[in-house]
């Protein structure tokens, strides 16, 4: 429909005002809003860290019976990470697995950067053996997101057990996970792992 395209190109655009008022107009004309409308405007909301406004238009799905699904929750997830609503990005992701909706990497990532903004590490921390323990493999995103946390945490033994869980998974660590893991053993005057990690 004319109203599917225009928020779809108003989540693109980070337009997110125009794409609430989209949203109202679909409503008060009574036209039925699905969840690829709501995903849509919920991300526009996101990029710029409307978190407020996601989860009011979560509960207006609610109100229209329209059932969220993973990349509804991601969006909404994100926007509280856009804006350090960490408690908010883990109730999210409480309420998803209660409507026995399955997170994904995405959607974890995101809850866990929102840990790190926040400098709750062992939320992040926590988050990652969940991710495991739900058959979810953490990408370098989440693995970098958790060590970051960590560094500001001065949490240097965390971050190298992360970072040794992270090559026992097969996954190739990136200049910035190597540079947090590196900045946290320096901080914490352990230069003999820095020298150990430099080594590698």
């Amino acid at each position: 429909s004319t109203f599917s395209a225009s928020i779809s190109a108003c989540e693109k655009g980070c337009e997110w005002t125009r794409a609430l008022d989209l949203m109202a107009q679909m409503r008060q004309a009574e036209i039925a809003r699905d969840v690829i409308i709501f995903s849509a405007a919920i991300s526009a909301c996101a990029k710029v860290g409307q978190w407020k406004h996601a989860l009011g238009l979560l509960v207006s799905m609610q109100a229209d019976k329209v059932v969220a699904n993973a990349h509804t929750y991601s969006a909404a997830i994100s926007a509280c990470e856009k804006s350090e609503q960490w408690q908010q990005a883990l109730g999210l992701l409480a309420k998803m697995q209660e409507a026995e909706v399955a997170p994904n990497v995405v959607t974890y990532s995101a809850a866990i950067s929102a840990c790190e903004k926040s400098c709750q590490w062992r939320q992040a921390v926590l988050l990652v053996a969940e991710m495991r323990k739900a058959g979810s493999i953490p990408d370098v995103i989440a693995y970098s997101a958790v060590m970051s946390a960590c560094q500001k945490c001065e949490e240097w033994q965390h971050a190298l057990s992360l970072l040794k869980a992270m090559k026992q998974s097969a996954l190739m660590p990136n200049l910035f996970t190597y540079s947090a893991v590196i900045s946290v053993c320096e901080r914490c005057c352990e230069w003999m792992r820095v020298l150990a990690l430099l080594d590698e």
